[in-house]
């Protein structure tokens, strides 16, 4: 089958989004405006979905995330697919009890009896001036919890492959979409319906001196600063995990082994997140291989600004990332 041509990531996403409802009538879509009525959507994925499909399997919900995510649930238990769009991931937060308590539970309290196969789409990112309460990264909560999946792409090809895997999923997946990368970076996705497996990281940087493990927007921020310090003579590996949950400890492993330097860069801030798990594994399995400490750079612990230059400086960039890369070549245990 021929190769999709080239979209950005949130194209990709409406192209999974359509095939897998072509392949499958138990797919169904909702969320705020996601209609054609009502624009397809906050970022327009979902748009000319409900013409195709029809209002009954593409359905604008009113602003009531709880009731979006239970409405999912309960179409899911009774045998549907549900793809539920939660405009932005501060407002997953609503529906956290949905998710937590019933989508991540209902398997193991019915002793594998039933299952929950619900996708949640959801928005992130600075860098659009979106202020505190629209812009963070807030994975690590839902990592954190037993029985559900945490997917965020760095781009279009593994948007679309990990959207296709997360539908087929038995069980909740939280699919984390980050606003800058969504929009920019249109790419070849490559042959039709093919899936990309869910825990599976890539590595789209090969290099020697140090590993860059990332996510999501950190990974093009981490393959810029590689590039720039190709230039300067040091070789960086960069992982993309893809999957923030479950993560792929034996490419991250193997990777850290052949470099034994390591830099874990997340979007969100640098305490209490992914990249302190990533980074605990790698101390814990190749403490005596490693030349320097595991590093983390994450954004500051603050709300994310609503000034332009303050919310630059918030996240991690290319330049920061390449600093801490000099610094940890630099260093050698003693």
């Amino acid at each position: 089958m021929a190769d999709i041509e080239k979209l950005t990531m949130f194209q990709a996403i409406g192209v999974a989004l359509d095939d897998a409802m072509a392949a499958d009538d138990k797919v169904l879509v909702l969320g705020e405006d996601v209609a054609d009525k009502q624009g397809g959507g906050v970022m327009g994925v979902t748009k000319g979905l409900s013409a195709k499909y029809g209002d009954h399997r593409v359905r604008s919900t009113p602003i009531a995330e709880q009731a979006i995510t239970g409405a999912a649930i309960g179409a899911a238990l009774a045998g549907y697919k549900p793809v539920a769009e939660i405009m932005l991931m501060n407002f997953v937060t609503v529906a956290m009890d949905m998710l937590v308590n019933h989508a991540a539970k209902l398997r193991f309290m019915s002793g594998g009896q039933t299952s929950v196969p619900i996708v949640v789409r959801t928005v992130t990112g600075s860098g659009f001036s979106l202020g505190g309460q629209h812009s963070d990264h807030l994975e690590a909560w839902f990592a954190h919890v037993g029985g559900i999946k945490v997917i965020a792409p760095s781009n279009p090809a593994d948007a679309y492959g990990l959207m296709l895997s997360a539908i087929d999923e038995p069980d909740p997946v939280l699919f984390v979409e980050n606003l800058i990368i969504g929009t920019s970076g249109a790419a070849a996705i490559g042959p039709r319906n093919v899936r990309i497996p869910i825990g599976k990281a890539s590595v789209p940087r090969e290099g020697t001196d140090v590993t860059v493990v990332a996510y999501s927007r950190m990974v093009v921020e981490a393959l810029s600063a590689a590039a720039t310090l190709e230039k300067e003579g040091i070789s960086v590996e960069v992982v993309d995990l893809r999957t923030v949950s479950p993560w792929d400890h034996e490419t991250v492993i193997a990777s850290v082994a052949k470099t034994r330097r390591a830099l874990v860069v997340q979007e969100a801030p640098r305490e209490f997140g992914v990249g302190a798990e990533v980074a605990a594994e790698i101390n814990e399995v190749l403490f005596r291989d490693l030349r320097a400490p595991v590093a983390r750079l994450g954004g500051a612990k603050c709300p994310v600004p609503f000034s332009s230059p303050l919310e630059q400086a918030f996240a991690p960039n290319p330049a920061r990332i390449a600093d801490v890369i000099r610094a940890l070549v630099d260093k050698e245990f003693r």
